[in-house]
């Protein structure tokens, strides 16, 4: 239960719906994305060898977020580079919301804790441009197209 978001043929975003299910490790992000998301579920007695992360030189260029909603909802808005807007979803408690590219704006539908991962450094009043929100009445609440893999 994955749903992409995607707007003339770019991925802007990856939602993974509280009841995806699956076995072993299954990367929902392509290496080359500067932040990866996966999902991993091992049975009893599974052995993952001890092990460190060597120090790789890397440039990120952007930033990538994903949020786990712990409990409550909200919808997100979801905009291109330019600020303009295409579609709204969703987010469900314990649903993962990978923010690819773009834009994206939130009204928040009941009240919500979530947990926030993204790339640092932290920049600052540098790290986003905040732009004018779409009116109420253009929001388009797309059906779910959903990916089974």
């Amino acid at each position: 239960m994955i749903a992409h978001i995607e707007h003339e043929g770019t991925l802007y975003a990856l939602i993974v719906r509280n009841g995806f299910k699956a076995t072993g490790v299954r990367f929902f992000t392509p290496n080359e994305a500067p932040q990866q998301l996966a999902y991993i579920s091992h049975g009893k007695g599974k052995l993952i060898p001890p092990h460190t992360h060597n120090l790789v030189h890397r440039e990120i260029e952007q930033t990538q977020e994903i949020l786990i909603v712990k409990s409550g909802r909200m919808r997100v808005d979801f905009y291109t580079e330019e600020a303009v807007y295409f579609e709204s979803r969703v987010i469900e408690p314990w649903d993962i919301l990978f923010l690819a590219r773009g834009g994206h704006g939130f009204e928040i539908l009941e009240p919500i804790e979530m947990i926030e991962i993204k790339q640092g450094p932290y920049a600052g009043t540098e790290d986003k441009t905040i732009f004018g929100q779409g009116a109420p009445e253009t929001i388009v609440l797309k059906p779910e197209t959903i990916v089974l893999k």
